[in-house]
C-alpha cells in the first residue's frame, strides 16, 4: 500500500452536465441519487460492480497516508453542481481515475485549476487543469518542468 497518492478536486459542474454523468459520479462518491450528497449509503466494499469496479471518491474518514481527512461531496447549485473530493488513490487505480477527471474537466464550468494529484512522500503536486473542457497535467517539480521545456519548439 506504499504506492498512494493524494487526489485533489475542487470545481463547478454546469447545469448541462448529462445526469448519467451526475450518477457516474454520485456512484463513485458512494451516494445515492435520493440521498444527501456526501453521505455514503454503503461500505465501499458493497459498492463494487459486477466487472470488480469501485468507487474512487468514496472513502471518508481519517487518511491513512496523506495525513488530514477524505472527503467527498457534491452538491447542486443555482448554476450546476459544486464538488470537493479529497482521496488516497492507489498508484493501479490511477488509470481507472483518468477518465472521471477527463468528464470533470469536459463539463467543468471552473476554466483553470480543478485539482491536483500528488505521490503521498512527495512536496509537490502535478495541477490538474481544466482548458476549454479539456484536461490538462502540469508538473510542477523543477525537474520535470525543465524536462518538459527542453523539448518545446523555441
Amino acid at each position: 500500500m506504499g504506492d498512494m497518492y493524494a487526489v485533489d478536486l475542487a470545481l463547478n459542474l454546469r447545469a448541462t452536465v448529462p445526469s448519467a454523468v451526475v450518477d457516474e459520479l454520485r456512484w463513485h462518491l458512494g451516494t445515492a441519487a435520493g440521498q444527501a450528497e456526501g453521505t455514503p449509503d454503503a461500505p465501499a466494499d458493497e459498492l463494487t460492480d459486477p466487472d470488480g469496479a469501485f468507487p474512487l471518491l468514496a472513502e471518508r474518514g481519517p487518511a491513512w497516508r496523506i495525513g488530514g481527512l477524505l472527503v467527498g461531496e457534491l452538491h447542486r447549485t443555482a448554476c450546476g453542481w459544486a464538488l470537493t473530493a479529497r482521496q488516497e488513490v492507489h498508484a493501479e487505480c490511477l488509470s481507472d481515475l483518468d477518465p472521471i477527471l477527463e468528464q470533470l474537466a469536459r463539463h467543468s464550468s471552473t476554466e483553470g485549476v480543478i485539482g491536483q494529484i500528488r505521490f503521498y512522500e512527495d512536496h509537490v503536486p502535478e495541477l490538474l487543469i481544466s482548458e476549454s473542457g479539456t484536461l490538462v497535467r502540469m508538473a510542477l517539480k523543477p525537474e520535470e518542468v525543465r524536462a518538459v521545456q527542453a523539448y518545446l519548439p523555441r
